[in-house]
């Protein structure tokens, strides 16, 4: 397959999947080892698509983050609690994420441990689809601090690749009482400030490897590749919200133990 193919693939791969709470990092950790691609050699080329997901969040609520953005100069209280609620539930990953940083490495470099992730994950998923009944639909600014914070711990979770970010901040904020569009919408406005941090460190500790090219991968395949996810995330986002408000999580959390199943069962056939 050539590079230019397993860059579109992978942009799509990640398009599709940064926003659902299936695991992005999963889904490309186990393509990375159907395909036999070199890990190392794409690390860097995955983290920079991501920032493609990324601005597709900003792009769809970009009057949200604009109005929100005026109204934090002029100190409007909703406006300083969605921008509280935000950067409180940000903390606990930047501060637990550095200290654990090594063992975050190591795991990424493990497809069992994404297959298991994914199988855990959709039963805990169905699990608080039958048990939890989602609040109301108040927006990320009406969220208690007490539950920014918690929702800011459950997405810690997510640094066992293959639980996903947005599944755990979801669920999460689910169990608290929130309704389901605000829980994916809280998701989708954490992942700026959390993936531009996770980047940012990994390309800093590793700048090298990024401008270089990655070897083979040259800045056209980045580009193609960030191209790639932000056009597709950009698509998954409208329509994600529009159907787990309607419908739920369980077709999520089936796909999950479905596809973490068939890569065990995979994993321990080679």
């Amino acid at each position: 397959m050539s590079i230019t193919l397993t860059a579109i693939i992978l942009g799509i791969l990640e398009g599709l999947t940064e926003f659902l709470p299936v695991s992005s990092t999963g889904h490309l950790i186990l393509a990375t080892e159907l395909f036999g691609y070199d890990a190392a050699q794409w690390a860097q080329f995955n983290i920079v698509i991501q920032l493609g997901a990324i601005m597709a969040v900003v792009v769809s609520y970009f009057r949200t983050f604009w109005t929100m953005g005026m109204g934090l100069l002029k100190w409007e209280p909703t406006s300083v609690r969605f921008v509280r609620n935000i950067l409180v539930a940000f903390m606990p990953a930047a501060i637990i994420g550095l200290a654990v940083k090594d063992t975050i490495d190591m795991m990424l470099e493990s497809p069992t441990v994404v297959a298991w992730a994914l199988v855990i994950g959709g039963i805990a998923m169905l699990g608080l689809e039958k048990t939890v009944r989602p609040g109301e639909d108040s927006g990320v600014a009406a969220v208690p601090l007490s539950k920014a914070i918690g929702i800011g711990f459950m997405q810690c979770l997510a640094m066992i690749p293959g639980t996903s970010r947005s599944g755990a901040t979801i669920l999460g904020a689910l169990a608290m009482g929130v309704g389901r569009k605000t829980a994916a919408e809280f998701s989708f406005f954490l992942a700026v400030p959390t993936m531009l941090g996770a980047a940012t460190v990994k390309i800093l500790a590793e700048p090298d490897k990024l401008l270089s090219g990655g070897g083979l991968i040259g800045w056209d395949h980045i580009a193609i590749g960030f191209v790639s996810a932000f056009i597709v995330a950009l698509v998954v986002i409208r329509a994600f919200v529009a159907y787990v408000s309607r419908y739920g999580f369980a077709p999520f959390a089936w796909y999950r133990i479905l596809l973490g199943g068939a890569a065990l069962a995979w994993l321990a056939m080679r």
